[in-house]
């Protein structure tokens, strides 16, 4: 009888099972398909699943082969196109062989409980080969294939066979189904977890999957689970902004509503009046019956949590719960149980302070309705992608408690549950309060995951729409929660059942024994020391071809740590670590490049980085010391790219924005180097270097590349906003683009931060003069700034920047600068802006101010300095025209007093000095302002 090979696509990727299908057709694959939906992946042991994996050939010669050229599915992918195409039934079968596989591989190792089959159950061997393959045999050989990118698997994960044979299965092509690239994509985020590193997804990944949203254009939850698992591969990846995006059209299409707003509440138990706290306001679409049967399923759930104050516990320990044989079985919820605070946030108001008519303004905020565990998922997922793009402060977890809150209150899922009280664990971890509920919190989380408390289907049903750790993660999450907190044992013992070496060596180091790590890393290398007890037994009966191969990525990455231990030995254990791995490890070409870099061998770091950035480009650090390497060699082609790539990959990284517009201002049109000079010593070519980046640098830099510079530094400064250098730079590119008001801003950050440590000379006082200019003189100021000769952009920059400039720079002058710091020139600069203001009263102080600040205001009798006494009898006479100038605009202002007041006590203070040629000048002023008098 026929089926719907459409609906048992769908079937698969929702993990719900139509009943429909099942009566509609009897089809062997059918009846397979359903088991795996329902989590009994038994018929992997039987026919027609098993003959999907039978051997190419039985000789003890593909022992040597990789695993992938074991089996005739492979080759036959592989073969010529004379192949007969595969049939729809073959193609379903090998895709639920696939999905089993992979299901396999997250019961054993994420979800739990513990898995009943095994990987050699699914392969029929003669006896030749049944002699010498074993589990431990399998389990080496698909650790070390599993490794990818120059990055090593993590080589006690359970039944790694499972996975490989997965992506292996689901990498062969298919004509019917519609689903495969789904679950490639599903399989590589799996995979990518299992790494000590991210590193690139396959070209093609993501494009392959967007035909799908057309065909689930009508199927608003599968279009939602799909954008959601790509925004989570993007997030792995550290791509946070595309993240953010896929998350928020995942919210789209499933047409989930959620606002981030206020209401009237209480924290503390002894809390008497009720303050605004942050609440997210969310809801779910109607689903029909499929909500209405979702919500009885997790109506006596949700009845237990309101009873405990919006926290669920074991339903197990549930009077109502247990009651009902339909309630969803979720993680303990452990109680905070303070003398303070409140289990949860009680709201006392039954409106939210929201939008005015937002769509939401319904809910009360103590009593919201029930989510659909879909739309749980997206708001955590939303709630991680707010700590990604915020700082690490305060307020980024003030901002995800809400998304949290949201989810725990409602338990409907056990993985989804499991993941809300993991990112609560992590919220809580920093505050007194509540630290001890985190740790708590983590352990039960990870004792829960081998018990048999919630079915396997209910685990594994939404595994895919979340950043779930793997078992072994969220333990050595718990082993650097003891680590933080000091409990140093605890987390060492942790870290060597999980055998997680660096990790290991990490805590010896704290507990002041690094001989330990060293004879720990040595032992494992010479063989003294064996990885696991699977280790232990592998191999008796290979080859020593193999046994060279069989760990190579682990067995470079011991080498490399023993570098890292070693100073003295560094340059030899890491190249033997690039020899072991047969020149595929990144880790040893990172090692070595930062060594050449930290010695002064800035050409060979170079060859080194550039060696690992094209195994594993994914790793930020390595682009930033390969950006920092070409600078040395004065490469600024390659820094630019480098620093590209570092701000591409993270861009919160304000170092690599500041390098980066450093690198735009030593390039010319189109990326070519600027001719600072070929000949002469290294001090000419510096001068000359000097002078291009100077007086210069409008000739030589094109504007585009001035105005690259500057966003640069603008977008640095976002998240280096304390880093004065930063600004210094800042200051100087804006001048040169012709952005006063931004100059402005910058140079108050750089007195805020240095006046009490730099004094006067923390102010750039070639800017402020220009600064001054440009609003005395207009526009035309503002193009002469910008460098005049490209024309119309330094023009109409000018022109931008002047408009309200005149009041920032008197607020730079009367808030920031005069506060803190003073000096004559200061003091001049704001008389020239009082004076463009026409408040001449204060100009004539400020001009006053000056005076007294400068030589001839503070030198006193005694002083011989000849040269000094001649600059300040300058400065007298400057003074005294400035008081015939403004003296007369200023009513009631005696300035003919003034003026020779100052004169008179300058000539007595310098009395030692009438010898000099200078001196009559002196008395000619005092004698001209008597006759004015």
């Amino acid at each position: 009888m026929a089926y719907d090979v459409r609906a048992v696509e769908k079937a698969l990727l929702t993990g719900e099972w139509n009943d429909e299908l099942t009566n509609s057709s009897d089809a062997p694959v059918v009846q397979i398909a359903r088991n795996v939906v329902n989590g009994d992946f038994s018929d992997l042991r039987t026919s027609p699943s098993r003959d999907l994996f039978a051997l190419a050939e039985s000789t003890e010669a593909i022992l040597d082969r990789p695993l992938a050229a074991w089996f005739k599915f492979t080759k036959d992918a592989g073969a010529a196109s004379g192949t007969p195409p595969a049939t729809a039934d073959e193609e379903l079968l090998r895709l639920t062989c696939a999905v089993a596989c992979l299901h396999a591989f997250l019961q054993a190792n994420w979800t739990g409980p513990d898995l009943a089959i095994e990987p050699l159950d699914l392969l029929t061997l003669p006896p030749e080969l049944a002699r010498v393959v074993d589990r431990d045999l399998l389990h080496q050989k698909a650790v070390a294939d599993l490794a990818c990118g120059g990055e090593p698997a993590y080589h006690l994960a359970k039944v790694p066979l499972f996975l490989l044979l997965a992506r292996l299965l689901l990498d062969t092509p298919f004509q019917h189904i519609q689903s495969a690239p789904w679950w490639r994509l599903r399989a590589w985020r799996i995979h990518e977890q299992v790494l000590d590193e991210p590193v690139p997804a396959p070209e093609g990944l993501l494009t392959a999957v967007e035909p799908l949203l057309e065909s689930f254009a009508t199927e608003p939850d599968l279009a939602g689970r799909l954008l959601l698992e790509q925004g989570l591969l993007e997030h792995y990846l550290g791509n946070d902004r595309s993240a953010a995006d896929y998350f928020v059209r995942a919210a789209r299409a499933t047409q989930l509503e959620y606002e981030l707003t206020g209401a009237l509440g209480k924290r503390t138990k002894f809390q008497q009046n009720d303050v605004t706290q942050l609440i997210l306001l969310a809801e779910s679409r109607s689903r029909g019956e499929e909500g209405a049967d979702a919500a009885s399923s997790s109506g006596a759930n949700e009845k237990t949590a309101t009873e405990n104050g919006g926290d669920s516990t074991n339903s197990a320990a549930s009077p109502s719960a247990a009651s009902s044989a339909t309630s969803p079985t979720v993680p303990e919820t452990l109680q905070l149980n303070d003398e303070t605070l409140l289990e949860q946030t009680e709201y006392t108001s039954s409106n939210a302070g929201g939008t005015t008519g937002s769509r939401l303004s319904h809910i009360d905020p103590a009593d919201q309705p029930a989510l659909h565990p879909l739309d749980q998922c997206i708001l955590l997922a939303l709630c991680l992608n707010v700590k990604n793009l915020s700082p690490a402060h305060g307020l980024t977890a003030e901002q995800m408690t809400p998304y949290i809150a949201r989810v725990v209150s409602h338990p409907r899922n056990w993985t989804v549950h499991t993941m809300a009280l993991l990112l609560r664990a992590r919220l809580e971890a920093n505050r007194t309060r509540t630290v001890e509920r985190s740790a708590l919190q983590l352990q039960a989380l990870v004792e829960q995951m081998p018990t048999a408390d919630a079915p396997l289907r209910e685990r594994l049903r939404y595994a895919h729409e979340l950043v779930l750790p793997s078992a072994w993660e969220m333990e050595r999450e718990l082993a650097g929660r003891f680590l933080s907190i000091g409990v140093v044992k605890s987390a060492l013992a942790i870290f060597e059942r999980l055998e997680m070496w660096e990790e290991v060596v990490k805590c010896w180091q704290v507990m002041e024994r690094p001989d330990s790590a060293v004879a720990i890393v040595r032992d494992l290398l010479e063989g003294r020391k064996a990885e696991a007890d699977t280790v232990i037994t592998r191999g008796k009966a290979l080859s020593a071809a193999r046994k060279q191969t069989l760990d190579a990525a682990r067995e470079a990455k011991l080498w490399c740590l023993l570098g890292d231990l070693e100073p003295d030995h560094a340059l030899e254990h890491y190249t033997k670590a690039w020899e072991v791995s047969k020149e595929s490890s990144g880790r040893a070409m990172r090692s070595l490049g930062g060594y050449y870099f930290a010695r002064g061998k800035f050409a060979d770091a170079i060859t080194c980085l550039r060696r690992a950035v094209a195994i594993n480009p994914l790793l930020s650090r390595s682009w930033f010391l390969l950006g920092c390497a070409c600078i040395r060699e004065e490469d600024w082609e390659g820094a630019r790219d480098a620093f590209v790539r570092c701000v591409t990959l993270d861009d919160e990284d304000g170092e690599s924005w500041n390098n980066l517009a450093s690198m735009y201002l030593r390039l010319g049109e189109a990326g070519k180097k600027i001719d600072v000079g070929k000949d002469g010593d290294e001090a000419e070519n510096t001068a000359r270097e000097a002078q291009a980046a100077g007086a210069e640098k409008e000739k030589r830099v094109p504007f585009s590349n001035r105005l690259l510079a500057f966003r640069a530094l603008q977008q640095g400064l976002k998240f280096s906003y304390d880093n004065w250098r930063m600004w210094a730079n800042y200051m100087v590119v804006a001048m040169d683009v012709g952005e006063f008001s931004e100059a402005c801003r910058a140079l108050a950050r750089i007195v805020e931060e240095r006046a009490a440590k730099d004094g006067a000379a923390c102010v750039d006082e070639d800017v402020l003069d220009k600064l001054v200019d440009a609003v005395t003189r207009g526009t035309g100021e503002a193009s002469t700034a910008a460098g005049g000769g490209e024309g119309t952009p330094e023009v109409a920059a000018g022109a931008s920047a002047a408009t309200g400039l005149a009041r920032r720079v008197s607020d730079l002058f009367e808030r920031t600068i005069l506060p803190r710091v003073s000096s004559p020139r200061i003091f001049r600069a704001r008389a020239r802006l009082l004076t463009a203001q026409g408040r001449y009263e204060d100009a004539l102080n400020a001009y006053l101010d000056a005076y007294r600040a400068g030589v001839a205001g503070t030198m006193e009798r005694g002083e011989t300095d000849v040269g000094r006494w001649r600059s300040a009898v300058g400065e007298v006479e400057e003074v005294v025209d400035v008081l015939r100038n403004f003296g007369p605009r200023v009513e009631g202002f005696n300035w003919k007093l003034q003026a020779r007041s100052i004169v008179r006590t300058f000539m007595g203070r310098t009395k030692d000095f009438e010898d000099e040629p200078e001196w009559p000048r002196l008395e000619t002023l005092l004698e001209e302002i008597r006759r004015e008098d």
